[in-house]
């Protein structure tokens, strides 16, 4: 499968960046739809087929790969080299905004940088080292995050000896281990909701200490606010809800794939589609 790029790991065992709370204000970049359709609405036609005739053909092969896009199929790269600046400006100013970002540490100790673009299972993915590898996906999540979710993890969740004042963590996570090491591609995700669960402090914090950050981080601003963060642990999900204020409404763990939180279905490739044409019917054509 196509996953873009994917820095080889240097000769000195450099270890990726660990990722931790805060990381994903750094990411929210480009405007949102009602400000991108601003700007078009202020060129007229011929002024963009005449100045940005690459830019309009990269995003008429963008609308025709998201009409022909399935939840199974592989992604589809599309890489923004060729353009000039502003013919890249004018790209992602038509993407815009959505509401899924993220960040993946890479092998080499980079940093990859994600935003799901206004027409949900359309991505802007850049690197923080690699400019010229800037590139747009199709698909329900870059696969740069499940390589990452897979290449930078362990296989097995080592347990060490239960702390002091610890109530029911052990077991947890003897139940967690297992979970992961089972999980196949294909199974149904398995969530263990902590909202209820009657575990003290001490055993939060050892929990949080076992399984640690791992090298994706993702946000999903909808209605409500998802932060979907991999764990160390291969096949081990957190994934935590806020309400308006900022506090946790619901923690969980999910074993499993990429939590379907923060990924585009089926429905979102057509809705896409649809909007992504009429896009390109009222400013391109």
């Amino acid at each position: 499968m196509n996953t873009g790029i994917w820095p080889a790991v240097n000769g000195d065992g450099q270890p990726f960046r660990s990722l931790s709370a805060g990381n994903l204000d750094k990411i929210r970049y480009g405007r949102t739809t009602t400000a991108a359709l601003h700007v078009l609405a202020r060129l007229d036609d011929g002024k963009l087929a005449r100045k940005c005739p690459n830019a309009t053909a990269f995003l008429s092969n963008v609308a025709a790969a998201v009409l022909r896009q399935k939840s199974f199929d592989r992604a589809r790269l599309f890489r923004l080299a060729h353009l000039n600046e502003l013919e890249r400006d004018l790209v992602v100013d038509v993407l815009g905004i959505g509401e899924v970002a993220g960040l993946v540490a890479l092998p080499n100790g980079s940093m990859a940088q994600l935003q799901e673009s206004a027409f949900a299972g359309i991505w802007h993915v850049r690197f923080e080292s690699e400019v010229a590898h800037e590139y747009v996906e199709i698909g329900g999540i870059p696969e740069i995050v499940r390589r990452a979710a897979t290449d930078l993890t362990v296989t097995n969740l080592r347990i060490d000896a239960e702390p002091e004042g610890a109530m029911n963590v052990l077991p947890v996570l003897a139940e967690v281990r297992e979970r992961a090491l089972a999980w196949r591609p294909g199974m149904s995700a398995q969530i263990i909701n902590f909202t209820l669960m009657p575990m003290n402090s001490v055993d939060l914090a050892f929990l949080q200490q076992s399984i640690g950050n791992g090298p994706v981080q993702l946000i999903c601003r909808g209605y409500g606010t998802c932060q979907v963060q991999a764990t160390r642990v291969r096949n081990l999900w957190s994934v935590q809800f806020f309400n308006s204020n900022d506090s946790i409404v619901l923690d969980t763990l999910q074993v499993g794939d990429v939590p379907t939180e923060v990924l585009a279905a089926d429905e979102d490739y057509e809705d896409s589609a649809e909007r992504f044409r009429d896009i390109m019917e009222a400013y391109f054509n």
